[in-house]
């Protein structure tokens, strides 16, 4: 079942449809994408409120593939803003496409007609923009904003705010209604108080034991439930030793794809783990560490 909701600002007769904590749930695991009632509920009041949802959480375990499986439930367009070091405005929001207009003023003057050099057809539309015109028809998604700088942050708050964009020669544009706003961060720097005002705020948290059994079973299929239990135990030894950068979901999902292909090829399950154990560990210290310490690597 849906729930149906007014606007963030309630003083509205618009009505919009938004799925229930229950139906989010259902739909999300049939793309398989296995959320815990806290993300659950963080998502669900982020439509009803018309809100955009801050999520930080170690690197893999399903910041970006929320918005991207979000978009499919709710059938609407993603737009990702990578941010990085030095990204500006101009590469989130607009640019004009120089030398399209040089050459239009040129044909203009040739032909002694008049020339408008800031129609549609000269504007680069960039993510922010896009995401303004196309409203609530689209996810989008601000991943990595602690890669961007302060500077970059500062700026994003009046979009966050109101959803619109001042282009000076063209005036302000205004989405009709707001996009879900999905923004990641992997904590590597701390984001400003004044960001996480205009955003719900969760923390993915690495996947309790059960739950992450049952995405390695949704994510590689042919794993029987013996191997699902012992490659979970083995993720869970493997982050409660100290190591330089703890494995996410993502990698879990890759170890297993690659032990199972190991063991199909005639491997035992304990040394497939072993042998593949690259796929989950990115550093050799790690891996060395897990192999002295994890028994299941060990067997």
């Amino acid at each position: 079942m849906t729930s149906c909701v007014y606007s963030d600002s309630f003083d509205t007769l618009a009505k919009v449809m938004i799925p229930s904590i229950e139906q989010l749930h259902h739909d999300l695991i049939e793309r398989r994408y296995f959320a815990d009632e806290g993300l659950l509920t963080a998502v669900h009041l982020a439509l009803v409120l018309e809100r955009p949802l801050l999520v930080e959480g170690e690197p893999g375990v399903g910041k970006s593939q929320l918005a991207l499986t979000l978009a499919q439930v709710l059938g609407r367009e993603l737009i990702r803003l990578q941010c990085y070091e030095g990204i500006d405005a101009g590469q989130a929001l607009y640019e004009w496409d120089y030398p399209k207009q040089l050459l239009h003023v040129r044909a203009a003057e040739a032909e002694g007609t008049a020339h408008d050099i800031y129609g549609d057809a000269f504007l680069l539309e960039r993510p922010l923009l896009a995401a303004v015109r196309s409203g609530d028809r689209a996810v989008l998604l601000i991943d990595e904003i602690d890669r961007a700088d302060s500077e970059f942050e500062a700026f994003l708050l009046e979009f966050l705010s109101a959803f619109q964009i001042t282009i000076p020669e063209r005036g302000t544009t205004t989405a009709e209604r707001p996009p879900v706003v999905i923004i990641t961060s992997n904590r590597t720097r701390e984001l400003h108080d004044a960001l996480k005002r205009r955003c719900l705020y969760h923390w993915i948290p690495f996947p309790e034991p059960e739950r992450e059994r049952q995405i390695i079973q949704a994510q590689a299929p042919g794993i029987d439930e013996a191997a699902a239990q012992a490659l979970v135990q083995a993720v869970t030894d493997v982050r409660g030793l100290r190591l330089i950068k703890p494995p996410g979901t993502a990698e879990t999902i890759d170890w297993a794809r690659g032990a199972s292909v190991l063991a199909n090829e005639g491997d035992t399950w304990p040394h497939a783990l072993r042998r593949s154990l690259g796929l989950l560990l990115k550093e050799q210290e790690d891996i060395a560490v897990a192999l002295t310490d994890v028994e299941a690597l060990r067997a």
